[in-house]
């Protein structure tokens, strides 16, 4: 597969991560108590928006749709960020978890906007280069910013007692049981 192919699929997915996010990120804001994390989350949905109309352009100068790939490395991220909103966390605790989750998505982007940059580079496209990264500063600043209002979250939370354990949920227990397949197959002779 040639460079350019290889591209194409990338932007595809980066699209699509866009999309599910334009989606994902009001349930995020809507969820948080946090006034800072929930002004973060809802400025974030405006620039995501403005992330996807900047891909179409991209596209738009390769001459190509799109559509055609769904992210499901996306799809993952945000499950796990809807994990966290239907955690029985409460507090600074609560919002802790929801800190990890949009760190975990803000990252994903970070890394596909990099290796889309790197591909576009190599390939000779300055107008598709410079196009993804607006988006890529975009993702850099609202993780720095998200980092920030997490500090004193973190710090609160750090402070608040355990909560009495509770029997594991069906999806608790999938989990932890998908989790030490991943274990064994990773590194079966760490567990010898």
């Amino acid at each position: 597969m040639a460079l350019k192919s290889v591209l194409l699929d990338e932007l595809r997915d980066m699209y699509s991560a866009e999309n599910q996010l334009v989606k994902a990120l009001p349930k995020l804001a809507k969820g948080s108590k946090n006034p800072k994390l929930k002004a973060i989350f809802t400025a974030h949905v405006v620039e995501t928006k403005g992330q996807v109309e900047r891909l179409k352009k991209v596209f738009v100068e390769l001459g190509e749709k799109p559509t055609g790939q769904h992210c499901n490395g996306m799809e993952g991220v945000i499950e796990e960020g809807k994990d966290a909103l239907e955690k029985d966390e409460k507090g600074s605790s609560f919002e802790a978890g929801l800190v990890g989750a949009a760190l975990r998505t803000e990252h994903y982007e970070i890394a596909g906007y990099e290796a889309c940059i790197s591909m576009a580079t190599a390939l000779g496209m300055p107008k598709i280069v410079k196009l993804l990264a607006s988006n890529l500063k975009e993702e850099l600043a609202a993780a720095k910013k998200i980092t920030a209002a997490g500090a004193p979250i973190m710090k609160l939370s750090a402070k608040e007692p355990e909560a009495p354990k509770q029997p594991k949920t069906g999806k608790e227990k999938y989990s932890a049981v998908k989790s030490k397949e991943d274990e064994s197959k990773a590194a079966p002779e760490l567990n010898a």
